[in-house]
């Protein structure tokens, strides 16, 4: 199971409890719009993976140094988190894994699809993405990223994924640490038992 942080983690945490799997996360980031950064232009993911929104740089005619300035600052944000969640732990090995991806919903997909595209190049047995909601077309478009697209609800109209919960605070980094200590914990238990 991966959550992808931030928000994705506390509900990658709960999905992890309930088929009792084993938590982690996949680092991506968002490619905001210069002054808009809410609007996806793209995504990177760890490997070096770095997606666009063809239609979004084309339309607002970015240029390829706007991007890149992005990239750059989203790339170094990346790190720092992948050093404060995974610490010294080893870089993920999904080699002939069944991974499932979880994140807090789907808008525009593209730190999904990154993750998506990154994890891929591990060569997993499956990967089957999972939220609790979705754009309706971004969940039918996941059909051909992923062996597998579970998109709880699909409402019409969906403008943003913050809309469907009851309270959609920002997740920190201290509750993600927190998600991944407790889930570790838990693992330790049952290997023991075991």
């Amino acid at each position: 199971m991966l959550g992808l942080p931030r928000g994705g983690v506390p509900v990658a945490f709960e999905v992890a409890m309930a088929l009792n799997a084993p938590l982690d996360v996949f680092l991506v980031r968002k490619l905001g719009v210069p002054e808009h950064e809410e609007w996806a232009m793209g995504a990177i993911a760890s490997g070096g993976v770095r997606i666009l929104n063809q239609e979004v740089v084309e339309r607002l005619d970015l240029s390829e140094v706007a991007i890149d300035q992005v990239a750059a600052a989203e790339q170094q944000e990346l790190e720092r988190r992948e050093q404060a969640y995974r610490g010294n732990r080893p870089p993920l090995n999904l080699s002939d894994l069944s991974v499932i991806l979880v994140d807090d919903g789907l808008a525009t997909g593209a730190t999904m699809r990154a993750a998506a595209v990154a994890i891929r190049q591990q060569q997993p047995k499956q990967t089957i993405a999972a939220v609790p909601v979705s754009a309706p077309e971004i969940c039918d478009e996941f059909q051909v990223e992923v062996d597998k697209i579970i998109c709880a609800e699909t409402p019409r109209p969906f403008f943003a994924v913050g809309l469907w919960y009851e309270q959609f605070s920002q997740t920190t980094d201290d509750e993600v640490r927190n998600l991944l200590q407790q889930a570790a914990e838990r693992e330790t238990i049952a290997t023991r038992q075991n």
